[in-house]
């Protein structure tokens, strides 16, 4: 990929994976990574692989944001407690955590990760977009599931406009009328437990 020129790499759980026990060392690359993750330690250890983004994973191809709602509020809780803990505990937490300690460390010091954090997996709607940006995402990834929505252009764009305004109820309201219907959101617990992309990885 990085020969082709690409000039981002997913390093997706939701495409069958080449080898289920290592992940990519991406500090072997000059093209930049994106990886998913569920919680603190997962996003901690992509980035000490090399990630320079990361994003919640959520449950792609699910239209049911509540994967990636619960993912983001366990990366922002663990957080929350890092900064309320005292430095000398930090070793410890790094190594519950299984996260590298200085990554720990200054994840606790900038109180946030040190990378940008997009959401994703479920979102569908203006809505879901808005909501992970006041639940603290930079941003959002929105998959081929707004192809399965009424008009996806019109609803890609109000998506778009959601991420900007996501602080704004009036513009959120406004944005989201007319739109047709959303993809049909699939309950997870009639997903097979071994279908599930968001549990790929560790």
């Amino acid at each position: 990929l990085q020969a082709l020129g690409v000039d981002y790499i997913d390093e997706s759980e939701v495409l069958t994976p080449a080898d289920e026990r290592h992940h990519v060392n991406k500090h072997d690359f000059n093209v930049p990574f994106v990886c998913g993750c569920r919680d603190l330690g997962e996003a901690l250890r992509r980035i000490g692989e090399g990630a320079a983004m990361i994003r919640t994973k959520g449950e792609a191809g699910t239209g049911n944001i509540v994967e990636a709602v619960r993912h983001l509020r366990s990366v922002w809780d663990s957080i929350r407690k890092l900064q309320a803990m005292p430095e000398e505990q930090l070793m410890t937490e790094a190594k519950e955590l299984g996260a590298p300690y200085e990554l720990v460390r200054e994840t606790r010091t900038l109180g946030r990760l040190p990378v940008v954090n997009f959401a994703a997996g479920g979102v569908a709607t203006p809505a879901d977009a808005a909501l992970m940006m006041q639940l603290g995402a930079d941003g959002v990834f929105v998959g081929s599931g707004i192809f399965k929505s009424e008009d996806p252009a019109r609803m890609a764009h109000a998506i778009v406009q959601a991420v900007t305004h996501y602080q704004d109820p009036k513009i959120l309201a406004d944005i989201s009328k007319g739109l047709g219907e959303a993809m049909r959101g699939l309950e997870l617990s009639q997903i097979p437990e071994e279908e599930l992309l968001a549990k790929r990885g560790w």
